[in-house]
């Protein structure tokens, strides 16, 4: 029979590596040196504070503040393929209002939030979330169509 392992044998030696890898990883959240800390809960409810924010502009007629809350690759090719200023171009979208936000998903440093209505797609900045993509649609079988989107 053999004999029973003791803390210091190898399985104890596997867990304190792991144990050390986690310690390693909270000091990086801690110092801001590993990008996408923060918990799953305060990263989603960012996400859909920022996604609701752009919804809240486009309802109100606050064109200009619904692109203040674009990604900047995304508020450049608005106003590069429409060719106008971002507020003018993001109002000749009509873009659909999402309703309310029913479902946040976030994925790392990207997001995605739904409504009813729409889609939107955000990305996480060193300023907090921005829209990458809105006016989407679901395609079977391939990605989503949106209407606005970063090149």
């Amino acid at each position: 029979m053999a004999a029973p392992r003791t803390a210091y044998g190898k399985k104890a030696a596997r867990s304190f590596g792991a144990r050390a890898a986690v310690m390693a990883a909270a000091a990086l959240c801690a110092t801001g040196l590993l990008s996408g800390c923060g918990t799953a809960g305060a990263r989603e409810a960012d996400a859909r504070q920022a996604a609701a924010g752009f919804e809240r502009a486009l309802g109100t007629g606050d064109f200009a503040g619904a692109c203040a809350r674009l990604a900047p690759q995304t508020r450049q090719e608005v106003e590069d393929s429409e060719g106008k200023r971002c507020a003018d171009a993001v109002r000749g979208l009509a873009l659909p209002a999402a309703g309310d936000l029913v479902r946040v998903r976030v994925y790392g440093r990207q997001a995605q939030a739904s409504g009813a209505g729409d889609t939107l797609f955000l990305s996480q900045f060193d300023h907090g979330w921005k829209v990458v993509a809105a006016g989407c649609r679901p395609r079977q079988g391939q990605p989503y169509q949106c209407t606005l989107k970063g090149g």
